[in-house]
């Protein structure tokens, strides 16, 4: 029977990784040299959801628990913290933030769980202004997903828009903004145009969207047309860039009709 591995000899693997005779590589690392690596690997296993495959699910839920394991041994020979650490601290939070199930608190719905964990949340960190929340949302977080999170802090205490029209009116005032700083060269194009992704955002919170995914399955549509463009100019012996815009966008219309089809 084939040995069954549990999270302590996973544990005791990175330590031997880090100690003498261990991986040259493994021993050179930092928290600061794995900040890349713990975000792709968390993003791998994202991908892995969205396709929908358990099996690489598994095999990158255990990438980014070996990086939750790394980091904590990181920690434990800095006599900072263990992983022992990181376990108790996680429990008591998960424990702290459902007094619904925990305790003696009420929360019927999804929503009220949110708002519970929300309140739970700023009692916990000492959190006393709105400010103060979204300073504490990670500046690590993609863009759009920050975006989003700060316009929810404000939305939370009641400074946002009515409805999804306002937030459609106000990514026109963006774009009129944007064109007449590219006009008039006012060399400020990088914060109009901050301003005009900012207020789409706002229009992704209405139709509750995620923004970050939405942009993630754009670009991989966009990918899939350009592919069909590609492939069929390839079988009539053309090359993209020896063809005129005009004879791209056609195919380009063809892959557009042919996706809707599918």
């Amino acid at each position: 029977m084939d040995k069954r591995y549990s999270l302590e000899d996973l544990q005791a693997i990175i330590e031997k990784l880090r100690g003498e005779g261990g991986c040259p590589w493994d021993r050179v690392q930092t928290h600061e040299t794995l900040r890349e690596a713990m975000l792709e690997e968390a993003y791998e296993a994202v991908d892995a959801i969205e396709r929908k495959d358990q099996e690489n699910l598994k095999e990158e839920l255990g990438d980014v628990l070996m990086q939750v394991v790394f980091h904590a041994e990181l920690a434990k020979e800095a006599g900072c913290f263990g992983l022992e650490d990181v376990i108790e601290g996680i429990c008591k939070k998960m424990i702290y933030r459902h007094p619904h199930v925990f305790g003696n608190a009420k929360a019927d719905t999804a929503d009220e769980v949110l708002v519970n964990w929300e309140i739970l949340k700023k009692q916990e960190k000492q959190i006393t202004t709105q400010s103060e929340a979204m300073k504490h949302i990670p500046m690590a977080l993609p863009a759009l997903i920050q975006a989003k999170k700060v316009q929810k802090k404000a939305a939370d205490i009641g400074f946002d828009f009515t409805e999804i029209g306002d937030a459609m009116d106000k990514v026109r005032e963006e774009i009129a903004e944007l064109t007449e700083a590219i006009e008039q060269g006012l060399g400020t194009d990088e914060e109009e145009f901050g301003d005009f992704l900012f207020a789409v955002v706002n229009i992704s919170r209405f139709l509750k969207i995620n923004p970050e995914i939405a942009l993630t399955k754009a670009s991989k549509k966009f990918i899939n047309r350009f592919e069909y463009v590609e492939n069929s100019a390839l079988s009539e012996g053309k090359k993209l860039s020896e063809m005129t815009l005009k004879e791209m966008d056609h195919l380009w219309d063809e892959a557009k009709t042919k996706s809707l089809s599918e």
